[in-house]
């Protein structure tokens, strides 16, 4: 039994700030890829940024400069900090994970999603 739970969301204002959580719990051998997604209203869930076990980094053009994206191993967790939001920002932001409770057997795992709102 493997969950993802994430935290953070809320209503912001143009240039603000939020610091979006995740925490894998359950049975863990390891973490593999972490990583973010987001749809906006009417639009498709894309690629926000993810980061893997070693520690590379991938952005989304549109978040570069803006977002930082980090993990902690031993806790299992992962952090998406966000800054200088825009409105175009606004989606409900998923947590990702690949997750194996063996050896070699990793398998996706996804947040309940946590809804984030950019707007004066």
């Amino acid at each position: 039994q493997v969950q993802l739970v994430e935290s953070g969301g809320g209503l912001v204002q143009p240039g603000g700030s939020l610091r979006l959580s995740c925490a894998a719990s359950g049975n863990i051998f390891s973490i593999g890829v972490m990583g973010w997604y987001r749809q906006a209203p009417g639009k498709e869930r894309e690629l926000v940024a993810h980061i893997t076990s070693g520690g590379s980094i991938n952005y989304a053009d549109s978040v570069k400069g803006r977002f930082t994206v980090s993990r902690d191993n031993a806790k299992n967790t992962g952090s998406l900090q966000m800054n200088m939001l825009k409105s175009e920002d606004t989606a409900v932001y998923y947590c990702y994970a690949q997750i194996s409770s063996v050896r070699n057997t990793y398998a996706p795992y996804w947040g309940q999603g946590t809804r984030v709102t950019v707007s004066s």
